[in-house]
């Protein structure tokens, strides 16, 4: 049955449907949750998503259940291996406590890329369009 597969990028999911993934997005975002399809584009859906941030040795869920991502904006897409997930030594903490850093994190990330910006622009000549979030 494999071998009627084409190998492409989506062709080679087939074996990653109904098993727990994890999904970085273009934007940062840190989504987990059960891979139910894809199609020839790479776009997902994924079912009881939850998106996870991390602060130090904490970490904290927001709940979004069904999830379609547009192909275009997934980073990474690994599956989670379920024995070896609750043997991370991280804490969890209510999400609205994680909220205010991971904010704060994104706030100082844009400050410093709109600095390096600047300067590549002045001294090396770089471009400065382009940098709407397409860092990947």
């Amino acid at each position: 049955m494999d071998s009627l597969i084409p190998f492409t990028t989506s062709g080679s999911l087939v074996d990653c449907v109904d098993r727990k993934m994890l999904v970085i997005l273009r934007d940062g975002r840190k989504l987990h949750g059960v891979l139910r399809s894809y199609d020839q584009f790479a776009n997902l859906v994924l079912e009881d998503t939850v998106e996870r941030l991390y602060h130090e040795n904490t970490f904290a869920e927001n709940w979004h259940g069904i999830f379609v991502i547009r192909g275009e904006n997934v980073v990474l897409l690994g599956e989670i291996d379920l024995d070896k997930e609750d043997d991370i030594p991280l804490n969890q903490v209510p999400y609205t406590i994680l909220e205010s850093y991971h904010r704060s994190n994104i706030t100082s990330k844009k400050y410093r890329d709109d600095i390096k910006a600047q300067i590549l622009y002045e001294q090396k000549g770089f471009c400065k369009e382009g940098g709407e979030g397409d860092g990947y």
